[in-house]
């Protein structure tokens, strides 16, 4: 079997969490459609597997890029798919026509390319306001300028007005609200479908809720918020990261473990190395107390995450032996719980994921399976 370090993807749990985001989505004002967020291989859950998953119910896809849209593409995957950071440069927009792919158009110089390059076949432009992030997008003064643009281009079917919140994840923060007053005060009047709402605006702010709604971390069965209260609550994870204890020694007080002596036992102790480490994509900073379940019980990390192995005190376990699980976070011990101890979010411990081998449970697509050629 090799190394025991593994993801495990419950593909089931994830068609339940998109089904909570259109729930969601159809209380909002619009009744609005889901747009499943799958860039960074789906958070490292594996972008063509959870697309595929959900490719019977869901009203699209949005990947950060066009490699990340052509591999769904590639694998059968018909339904929109929307480039969250436009294209780059001209070269794609070949590549763009021939896939039928939906762009984020957010600066000036993607416009002027448009307008050079003319697309063969009718195209939905996202065109993108910076409201309030200070990232990507056009200025609420300049946004009906570049609206007027591509609305004249004859190959421009449809505009779905949209922006991203900064803040929408802080309760309390008015900063999301302001950014939606922005953002509708200088739409209004403005022709098309809108788009606002990223998983934290989709859960908290139901009057921002548009025709397109963005989750990403909700789909995966994650609160966007540290403290679950609401609907997320009824979320189901849908990674559980796991491995396995490969030794056990006892050590005297006072004795020391990791690199930098940075944890002293203050007892006897019975130490367990766990085969997991910070190449794997587990915190090298999590602290000495950050929990790991052992046979169903909470124990604490100590000494130092190294690059292949962390140590855990099993002191008050006395039968735990080699072999035994470890799961670092999943059912039994939410992402966000380990994320909060280590001083990040767990978007960065997902897509951090390296190396550790990834198995499907679920809703499996067939290793014989064939998809039809898909033709655009």
């Amino acid at each position: 079997m090799g190394r025991p370090a593994t993801a495990t993807i419950n593909l089931d749990a994830l068609r339940h969490n998109y089904r909570i985001a259109q729930q969601l989505s159809a209380k909002g004002t619009a009744n609005g459609q889901v747009m499943a967020v799958v860039k960074a291989d789906a958070y490292s859950h594996g972008a063509t597997a959870c697309a595929t998953a959900l490719a019977d119910i869901a009203n699209g896809f949005a990947v950060a890029c066009i490699e990340e849209a052509l591999e769904l593409r590639a694998a059968g995957i018909k339904q929109t798919i929307l480039l969250l950071e436009g294209f780059f440069e001209p070269s794609e927009l070949e590549m763009i026509d021939q896939y039928r792919l939906d762009t984020v158009i957010h600066h000036q110089y993607q416009i002027d390319a448009l307008v050079a390059h003319p697309l063969n076949h009718p195209v939905r432009l996202w065109l993108k306001m910076d409201s309030g992030m200070g990232r990507v997008g056009f200025t609420p003064d300049e946004y009906r300028k570049a609206w007027a643009q591509i609305n004249d281009l004859s190959f421009v079917k449809d505009i779905v007005l949209m922006s991203h919140f900064a803040c929408a994840d802080e309760s309390d923060s008015d900063h999301a609200q302001q950014q939606l007053t922005t953002f509708n005060s200088y739409t209004r009047g403005l022709p098309g479908e809108r788009s606002f709402c990223n998983s934290a605006g989709l859960v908290a702010l139901k009057e921002a809720r548009g025709d397109w709604n963005r989750p990403g971390l909700l789909l995966y069965g994650i609160s966007p918020f540290p403290d679950a209260d609401g609907i997320e609550q009824n979320l189901k994870p849908v990674m559980e990261l796991s491995s396995a204890i490969i030794s056990i020694k006892a050590i005297p007080a006072g004795s020391s473990v990791g690199y930098g002596s940075r944890w002293i036992a203050r007892r006897p102790t019975r130490i367990g190395v766990v085969a997991i480490g910070y190449a794997d994509g587990y915190p090298r900073h999590a602290p000495n107390g950050t929990p790991v379940v052992i046979n169903g019980y909470r124990v604490p990390l100590v000494g130092r995450v190294s690059m292949d192995m962390l140590t855990v005190d099993l002191t008050d376990l006395p039968d735990v032996d080699i072999g035994n699980r470890a799961i670092l976070w999943g059912d039994d011990l939410p992402i966000n719980e380990v994320a909060q101890s280590a001083g990040t979010i767990p978007y960065q411990l997902l897509c951090n994921l390296n190396r550790v081998p990834v198995q499907y449970h679920g809703l499996l697509i067939p290793e014989h399976q064939v998809f039809d050629e898909v033709e655009f």
